[in-house]
């Protein structure tokens, strides 16, 4: 009984230690949340001292850091004796899942509720609400939610995007006067570009989940797939007249979507729907916010056997700390906190009341995919010429989980990603299996399917991303069940010793980047524009070629350390004369003298996407460097002192300025390089350059064509509407813009616009009219999106114009167009 009553006097000792540390976030901070925007230090200073204070309930966690050396952080939050356990807990539920080695058991395991906040910098008011969650879940007062935590743990990420967080708070705390000014005519209304939204290289994080080209989703998702949620929540904010959507989600719903997850989404929805109906506060659901697309905060979890949910609150970058909407209401930061605020508890509410049957159908969820219940499919082989193509889809599915390996029977038939049949397979010399019987399953099928099913056309994003189009990769979907085995790398690359030059094949990415990493270290480099033969081996065009002339005297270890870097074997070449084709002083093997100066127009006028994947596979993938000039300052910029200029995607005023035109012009007549992206050539063919939209003559022209009903205001444009779906196209892989390509392209073509043939340039990349693949296009353009240029190469003076009239560097995700992107800077014009 002594001993008993010495526990008990430790216990009340230690929570009352607790107590004694533990503050709210008024108390923490010295205002009340809402009233002013807490940078992120701060609230990472916030969630380690509630973890600090009350251990027994809460687990801080670094996980990881940003561009910009900021932390990325979590917390675990439970009841003390869930929180004991954790990672029994972690573990048991990846067995549900089927991944760790032990099976798991859905008795007395806790619903892992995930919720994600601020993926877009300048949606700021999720984490003030993740802020109020936190101390919800921990205030000794607030026995309520004690209860919801004894069926649950709640992984809260206060903050997804940090640096776009503190850009966007930072500007509005230098704007702000000593009261906020509600007119949203006032500055603090209107961020300067790019805006808060984007991570530190303009790159939308809410895109990124499934191809993780950044590193904050790199380092996010990695933790994700170590716990494997039953609910996740990615709070966002919308226009400040919208009031609050919240879950069920609008149509297309993928249609690997469970019933029970549709169903689960109605539950939640109901009951936020409560707590709103109770405060009078305005929402709406079904509307707007599909789920299709794999790479955002509601589907990436879907795919992986959680409740996926977005919640849209009003606000977005013209809330600021208080705004008039349409109506002549006031909307503060307190109420947009506020509302997150209380659909994330709602969530964590259901959840916990369901446990029970929430965790038995995530167990069923991945016996089905384990079993191979999922799609019609059953294998995925993909196969390669060149290994390094094969190990960039290795690295996606390792960074998803998915499991793959390779075939040891090649007799068997699929459907034929590029020829669109059935047909026998064709073993390229490296291949790659995934088989749809594993917990990565759903996931699986949705990035490999060969034909997106969408049941409704009002899609929020992109139709169409399958993976062979996507990495330019032969590919095969198999109805059958393949024996997979062990994948192995090929033969490990061996230096080579060479006293007259080297040959390095070029197939692949990896040559690109192995070319810039060689030109950077001033190796000089040449590349033939015609095959050649030597001692019986053919070398095809853009074969890259190091010799010893010209070259400083540790040429052969700079190349050999690049090649054993890039994974690419070279070949010693003992003399310039060929068995066949040009010996290496023809006019036919050209050379690049050293490295280019590249620059980049970015600011206002240029798309911060745009601009920022151009920037990030300069730094992050070719190790490569570029100047950013501000597209303001392009009258003052001095040009010469750069070889290549590049005009991404915009909406350039300037280009159609006569002074700015005629200073690009004769860039290029002196011999620049001027690559022009998207939007770039679409303004670029307003002008007198050489591209020119194609008119479409077989517009509706009848006095009845702009009779509509107004009821179908919000459907009627579909019909003339491309979010993006894939196409093929006809390559000329005898320029060197197409050097290392078959001759074809897969293309992700995002709207209806198609240029004229080249009348005085080279039409590399043409659409003609059996150009489509798959992916949504309305029905009255879909005849029309054909028989045009793509890309385009104009010869000017004495240097080039390079037309991507569609962007070869989506999101950083289109591996198939970086090698062509590269070409355009490092081979064009040499």
């Amino acid at each position: 009984m002594k001993k008993i009553c010495i526990a008990a006097a430790f216990l009340l000792f230690g929570m009352t230690t607790f107590a004694q540390g533990l503050q709210s976030p008024e108390q923490f901070m010295g205002y009340k949340i809402g009233t002013r925007y807490t940078r992120h230090h701060r609230i990472v200073e916030y969630f380690r001292s509630v973890a600090q204070a009350r251990p027994d309930m809460v687990k801080f966690e670094k996980y990881g850091e940003t561009n910009e050396g900021r932390e990325l952080v979590l917390a675990y939050i439970s009841s003390a004796e869930n929180i004991q356990r954790l990672e029994s807990i972690r573990t048991n539920n990846l067995g549900l899942a089927g991944i760790a080695n032990a099976k798991g058991s859905v008795d007395n395991a806790p619903a892992i509720v995930w919720l994600s906040y601020n993926v877009h910098g300048n949606e700021t008011s999720s984490s003030e609400a993740a802020l109020m969650t936190l101390w919800s879940l921990v205030d000794p007062n607030n026995t309520q939610t004690k209860e919801y935590l004894k069926n649950t743990v709640v992984v809260i990420d206060p903050c997804i995007n940090p640096d776009g967080r503190d850009r966007y708070v930072n500007w509005f705390n230098g704007v702000v006067g000593v009261h906020y000014n509600p007119d949203p005519a006032s500055r603090e209304h209107t961020e300067p570009w790019p805006g808060g939204r984007t991570n530190h290289y303009n790159f939308d994080l809410n895109r990124d989940w499934a191809w993780q080209t950044q590193v904050e989703t790199q380092q996010r998702i990695k933790k994700y797939n170590q716990w494997l949620p039953q609910v996740h929540v990615d709070f966002h904010e919308q226009g400040v007249d919208n009031p609050y959507y919240f879950a069920p989600a609008a149509d297309p719903v993928h249609e690997v979507v469970t019933q029970w997850q549709k169903d689960f989404q109605v539950l939640i929805g109901r009951n936020n729907a409560g707590y709103f109906d109770k405060n009078g506060w305005l929402y709406f659901t079904k509307e707007l916010f599909d789920l299709l697309y794999p790479s955002y905060g509601d589907t990436y979890p879907l795919y992986n056997g959680a409740i996926g949910m977005t919640f849209e609150q009003a606000g977005g970058p013209r809330g600021g700390l208080g705004v008039v909407n349409g109506i002549g209401d006031t909307l503060t930061l307190l109420d947009r906190a506020t509302h997150h605020y209380t659909t994330g508890l709602s969530t964590i509410e259901t959840a916990s009341r369901n446990k029970k049957k929430l965790m038995d159908e995530f167990r069923k969820y991945f016996d089905d995919a384990k079993s191979g219940k999922i799609g019609e499919y059953k294998t995925y082989v993909l196969t390669s010429k060149d290994e390094n193509k094969i190990r960039s889809v290795i690295d996606l599915l390792e960074k998803n989980g998915i499991e793959y390996g390779t075939v040891n029977n090649r007799s068997f038939r699929g459907f034929n990603y590029t020829t669109g049949k059935d047909d026998a397979f064709s073993d390229e010399g490296y291949s790659l299996a995934v088989s749809a019987y594993q917990p990565k399953s759903v996931l699986a099928k949705v990035l490999f399917e060969p034909k997106t099913v969408v049941t409704d056309s009002n899609t929020y994003d992109i139709t169409a991303w399958s993976l062979p189009y996507a990495y330019g990769i032969k590919g095969y979907a198999v109805k059958e069940k393949i024996d997979i085995a062990p994948w192995k790398s090929g033969t490990a690359v061996t230096e080579v010793n060479a006293a007259y030059g080297l040959l390095i094949p070029y197939q692949s990415l990896n040559a690109s980047k192995l070319l810039a990493h060689l030109l950077k270290n001033n190796i000089k480099v040449r590349f033939c524009q015609k095959p050649f033969t030597y001692q019986g081996k053919v070398y095809d065009r853009g074969t890259l070629i190091i010799l010893r002339s010209s070259n400083p005297s540790n040429w052969n270890s700079v190349a050999n350390e690049a090649c054993k870097k890039f994974n690419i074997q070279a070949t010693a070449v003992e003399t310039g004369f060929m068995d066949k084709g040009a010996d290496f002083g023809s006019s036919d093997v050209r050379s690049i003298s050293g490295a280019f100066k590249v620059a980049m127009l970015t600011g206002e006028q240029t798309s911060s996407g745009g601009a920022g994947e151009i920037w990030h596979f300069f730094e992050k993938q070719l190790d490569y460097p570029i100047t950013l000039i501000n597209a303001a300052d392009l009258g003052r910029a001095n040009l010469k002192n750069y070889q290549v200029f590049i005009l991404p995607d915009g909406n350039y005023r300037s280009l159609n300025d006569k002074t700015t035109t005629d200073k690009l012009k004769d860039f290029v007549r002196s011999g620049g390089k001027l690559i022009a992206i998207d939007g770039a050539v679409a303004t670029m063919a307003n002008g007198d350059w050489g591209i020119k939209q194609h008119e479409d003559k077989s517009e509706d022209k009848s006095e009845y064509a702009n009779v509509k009903k107004y009821a179908d205001r919000e459907t009627s444009g579909l019909s003339s509407s491309l979010p993006g779906a894939i196409y093929k196209l006809e390559l000329d892989n005898t320029h060197p813009l197409g050097f290392g390509y078959p001759d074809y392209y897969y293309t992700l073509k995002q709207d209806a616009g198609v240029y004229d043939f080249l009348k005085d340039g080279w039409n590399v990349g043409i659409m003609r009219k059996d150009a489509y693949v798959t992916g949504f296009i309305g029905n009255k353009i879909k005849s029309k999106v054909k028989d045009g240029v793509v890309f385009g190469v104009q010869d000017m003076g004495q240097g080039n114009v390079i037309y991507f009239a569609e962007d070869p560097l989506f999101r950083n995700f289109w591996e198939n167009g970086k090698m062509i992107f590269c070409n355009a800077v490092f081979l064009v014009g040499q």
